[in-house]
């Protein structure tokens, strides 16, 4: 670790006196996120040589001049482009069984730790001039550009992980290790981990089947195939996984759960990993949690003017239940934790139960669930209300005995949040009424209800106009003459959105304020339609009104629209 700051190395060094640091620390304050050294740089006090010689001494590297240095092709070919690219560094030599790289950002310590995983040698860290880095990359990986296709073929090339030589090793636990410490196992998955965190997917699935062990990932909300390795491999791929999220490789019968922290681009990316025994071997699923895609900001996620302002009044109230309905996968844990993050401040405790804790967040107390020792969301919301909340989150209501719990602690004065599976707005009133609900003690502590889905964005760089058809134009339920009005687009794909033709994913939001007209239905049994009615009269969209906005200020397709919304949504 550093012994000593920046700032002081500078002045010790002579490149600054203290008034300029002091001037320094000063323009740092306008641009919390800039480091000191980068700041000095951009104020003109200081050169890139200069930063690079007070760096290397703070962190005890040698600085190399990779204008100047030769590196051999056998050094270049143990890192990938993808890698070198995405964290910023140049291989730059290998002496006994030590990786020396030239490293962009020298303070991103965890990245060293990363690439020591990935790569199976000591790896230690030198400093250089960023630009220099970057121009290094391109120049020496211009003809070395490895796809996925390329590794794959080596694979079945090698001769220690040909289907002869694996074939007899069995399940031989010290083979398996060995096999899975192999240098083109490692390389295969560090590009498909690093490829997928590089796409901002949000799921890495290793697929075994009878014939085929086939790579998935989900991006987008979508799942694209990759080329599939040699179905051979399947075990060795598998247990570099298992290693890697420090699970046990000699247990093949039991599901199991771990997680891997990668340090990318002086950003964690945790990976949440599970294990199920399938018939023809074990199925892996990463999910990715990567905080530099999921933006926790209201502003953010997508709501119109008019539902965010409403939406920012009912997370303000002092007690009730605020509920976040929709399909797996439609971005209501983001939407909450983005509600929280507004509502994060010193005078307020907030207490969370989730399962699992997807993103940790300064200032709120977060409690994983693990029913496998009885921590169910019952029994910790329970001893949630011991602890003063003045906010509470539950990931999830699945049961009576957490409905009625959320109930009590609404009506004691808490303000509660929480998610329901259901398809609209209205329909989770009903929801809570088939768990055993009393209409009474709905209408007393729900305050409003919030249904979204996700929908894909078409792709900005190949954006194209066209004419749907008629046919295409019925789906929408609009009259033919009022749709042929607005102007419709799609993707035609390309290299940035990978030939899909979208790229990025906005939300669709319908937002039901339960109201004293919204209570008297619910009390009077009244069904989910009458309750729709009632509440659009108020002025609620629907989500299918929200995506046809989308629609027609070029945002999306209507084949997204009309897949992830109900026909009843528009009369």
């Amino acid at each position: 670790m550093a012994k000593r700051r920046l700032g002081q190395i500078l002045v010790d060094l002579g490149y600054l006196n203290e008034d300029q640091l002091w001037d320094i620390l000063e323009e740092q304050k306008q641009s919390p996120g800039e480091v000191i050294g980068r700041v000095a740089v951009r104020m003109g006090l200081i050169g890139e040589s200069q930063l690079g010689e007070a760096l290397a001494e703070q962190w005890g590297m040698q600085v190399v001049n990779i204008k100047e240095t030769t590196i051999s092709p056998k050094v270049l070919d143990l890192v990938p482009e993808t890698m070198a690219s995405i964290y910023k560094i140049m291989p730059i030599s290998l002496k006994n069984n030590v990786l020396t790289v030239a490293m962009a950002d020298p303070q991103n310590i965890a990245a060293l730790d990363d690439l020591r995983n990935f790569l199976g040698y000591d790896v230690r860290g030198a400093v250089s001039n960023p630009a220099d880095i970057q121009a290094a990359i391109e120049r020496f990986y211009a003809d070395k550009q490895e796809s996925i296709e390329d590794v794959i073929n080596s694979l079945e090339n090698d001769d220690d992980l040909g289907e002869d030589r694996t074939a007899n090793r069995g399940y031989d636990l010290a083979s398996l290790e060995e096999m899975a410490d192999a240098a083109p196992i490692r390389k295969l998955l560090n590009m498909v981990l690093l490829l997928a965190i590089k796409d901002q997917a949000s799921d890495i699935h290793f697929e075994p089947f009878e014939d085929e062990f086939k790579i998935r990932v989900r991006a987008d909300g979508v799942l694209y195939e990759m080329v599939p390795p040699p179905r051979h491999l399947a075990n060795a791929i598998v247990s570099r996984v298992k290693i890697m999220a420090n699970l046990d490789i000699a247990e093949r019968r039991l599901p199991q759960d771990g997680r891997i922290e990668l340090n990318v681009g002086g950003n964690t990316v945790d990976l949440r990993v599970s294990v199920l025994p399938t018939l023809f071997g074990e199925s892996v699923v990463l999910r990715v949690l990567d905080r530099t895609v999921v933006q926790l900001d209201l502003n953010k996620v997508g709501m119109d003017p008019n539902t965010l302002s409403r939406f920012r009044l009912m997370i303000r109230r002092p007690n009730g239940i605020v509920l976040v309905t929709g399909p797996t996968g439609s971005g209501k844990t983001t939407t909450l934790y983005s509600a929280l993050n507004e509502l994060n401040e010193i005078q307020t405790k907030i207490i969370t139960t989730e399962d699992p804790v997807e993103y940790e967040i300064f200032g709120l107390v977060q409690i994983p669930v693990n029913p496998d020792i009885d921590v169910t969301f019952a029994n910790v919301l329970r001893a949630i209300l011991r602890h003063d909340p003045d906010i509470i989150l539950v990931g999830e209501i699945r049961d009576y005995e957490t409905a009625e719990i959320a109930v009590q602690s609404a009506l004691t004065g808490h303000l509660v949040f929480s998610t329901l599976h259901t398809n609209d707005a209205p329909s989770a009133v009903t929801r809570l009424r088939d768990m055993g609900i009393p209409p009474f003690l709905i209408t007393a502590s729900v305050e409003s209800i919030l249904a979204q889905r996700l929908v894909r964005k078409i792709c900005v760089e190949c954006r194209t106009q066209f004419e749907p058809s008629d046919e295409l134009l019925m789906e929408l339920q609009l009259p033919l003459a009022q749709a042929r009005k607005y102007k419709f687009y799609y993707g035609r794909g390309c290299q940035r959105c990978n030939n899909t033709g979208y790229k990025g994913r906005c939300g669709m939001y319908e937002l039901m304020d339960v109201n004293d007209d919204i209570r008297d239905l619910i009390v009077s049994d009244a069904t989910v339609d009458e309750m729709r009615a009632m509440a659009r009269t108020q002025g609620m969209t629907t989500l299918r009104e929200a995506g046809l906005k989308l629609i027609f200020d070029g945002i999306t397709t209507i084949d997204e629209v009309v897949r992830e919304t109900v026909m009843e949504g528009v009369e």
